[in-house]
C-alpha cells in the first residue's frame, strides 16, 4: 500500500481497462487490501474522475492465467444471449476480466456480494463442519430483504441464476468449485467465479477426483429455493428442475457454435484447451447424437446425481473450510 501511495502519479488519471467508458482519478490506497486467497491478489480501489460516480474497484492477480477466465466468461455471455433469444432470463453474471500479460491480469468486483464462504462465517458458521449444515444462506438474505416482496424477488433471482449456473457449469466442465469460488449478491444473484479449471480437468488430492457431482447443488441451495422447505417434491423446486432441463436443451441446439468457438481457441495455448482431445468433454455433456427426448433424460440423470450426491460437494467444502482455516 505504502508503494502505491508513493507512486500515486503512475496510477492516476487512467481509462480503465475493464471498462473504457470510467475514467480512475487515483488510488484510494486507504482501501485498497492484499486478498487472503492463494496467489495473494492486490484489492484496488480508484477514485472515479466523475464526481457523481461511484468508486471503481478492480482485483490485480499475479499467477494466473487469466485468458481461461476471459474465454468462460465470454461463453457464459454467450449462453446468455441464446437463452435470451428464447425467452429465458437466467440473471447471469460474467463479470469482466482481462489478462494483461503473462500471468498477470485484471478482475472486476461484483459489489454487494459474498462468498458461501463468507456467509457462513457472517452467520457464525464458518467450520469445517458448516457445509453440512443448511439455513445460513437464507437468513443472510432474509437480512438484507427484509420485506416479503423483496425476499420473494431474491428468491427468484437465486432460483434463476442457479439453474443457469447449474447447466453452464456442467456443460463448460467448470470445475474447482468450492465454498469461495461460488458468491452471491444482496438480491440474490448466485454467480461463480475463478474459472482456472474448465472441461472436466477436475482437481485430484491423493489420487482421488474431489469433485464428484456434474454441478453444485447443495440442500443449502434447496432450502433457498423452497423458501425455508426441505421438500425436494415441492412446486418450486420441480419449476427449477424444469428450469435447469430447458436450459440444457436450449443450449444443446447451439452445440454446433458452442464446439466451433472452443475449437477456434485450441491454437491460443491455454493450459486445458490445447488439442482436439480437450473438446470431447463438451461433445459428451452436449450429447448431440441423441434425440431431444433422450437428451432430456440424460440431463436429469445428471441432475438426480447431483441432487443425491451432494454430501460430496458439502464434503469438499469441509475439507476446504478445514485447510483454509489452517492457513489463517
Amino acid at each position: 500500500m505504502e508503494q502505491l501511495a508513493n507512486e500515486g502519479h503512475l496510477t492516476s488519471d487512467l481509462i480503465s481497462p475493464l471498462n473504457p467508458s470510467f475514467r480512475c482519478k487515483g488510488v484510494r490506497t486507504e482501501r485498497c487490501k492484499v486478498m487472503d486467497s492463494k496467489m495473494r491478489p492486490l484489492w484496488i480501489v480508484y477514485e472515479n474522475s466523475d464526481p457523481n460516480g461511484d468508486d471503481i474497484h478492480m482485483i490485480f492477480k499475479n499467477g494466473d492465467d487469466l485468458r481461461q477466465d476471459m474465454l468462460t466468461l465470454q461463453m457464459l455471455r454467450i449462453m446468455d444471449r441464446i437463452w435470451k433469444s428464447h425467452g429465458f432470463d437466467f440473471r447471469m453474471n460474467p463479470y469482466s476480466c482481462i489478462s494483461t500479460d503473462h500471468k498477470l491480469g485484471l478482475i472486476e468486483v461484483v459489489l454487494n456480494a459474498e462468498t458461501i464462504a463468507n456467509i457462513q462465517k457472517e452467520r457464525g458458521m464458518f467450520s469445517a463442519t458448516s457445509p453440512f449444515k443448511k439455513g445460513s444462506l437464507l437468513a443472510w438474505l432474509r437480512e438484507h430483504n427484509n420485506t416479503d416482496e423483496l425476499l420473494a424477488k431474491a428468491i427468484q433471482e437465486f432460483t434463476l441464476s442457479c439453474a443457469g449456473y447449474c447447466v453452464a457449469t456442467y456443460v463448460l466442465g467448470v470445475a474447482d468449485r468450492h465454498s469461495d469460488n461460488i458468491m452471491v449478491k444482496k438480491t440474490g444473484q448466485l454467480f461463480h467465479i475463478d474459472f482456472g479449471h474448465i472441461l472436466g480437468h477436475f482437481k485430484e488430492k491423493f489420487g482421488f477426483r474431489r469433485e464428484r457431482v456434474p454441478f453444485v447443488l447443495t440442500h443449502d441451495f434447496v432450502y433457498v429455493i423452497n423458501n425455508g422447505r426441505t421438500d425436494r417434491e415441492a412446486q418450486e423446486f420441480c419449476h427449477f428442475q424444469t428450469l435447469c432441463e430447458d436450459a440444457f436443451l436450449i443450449l444443446r441446439q447451439h452445440g454446433c457454435l458452442i464446439l466451433s468457438l472452443f475449437s477456434m481457441m485450441i491454437s491460443t495455448g491455454l493450459p486445458e484447451l490445447s488439442s482436439e482431445k480437450d473438446l470431447n468433454y463438451l461433445r459428451e455433456t452436449l450429447v448431440l447424437d441423441k434425440t431431444e427426448e433422450e437428451a432430456r433424460t440424460h440431463f436429469k440423470h445428471k441432475f438426480s446425481e447431483a441432487l443425491a450426491n451432494s454430501w460430496k460437494t458439502s464434503l469438499n467444502w469441509a475439507s476446504h473450510n478445514f485447510s483454509k482455516n489452517n492457513r489463517q
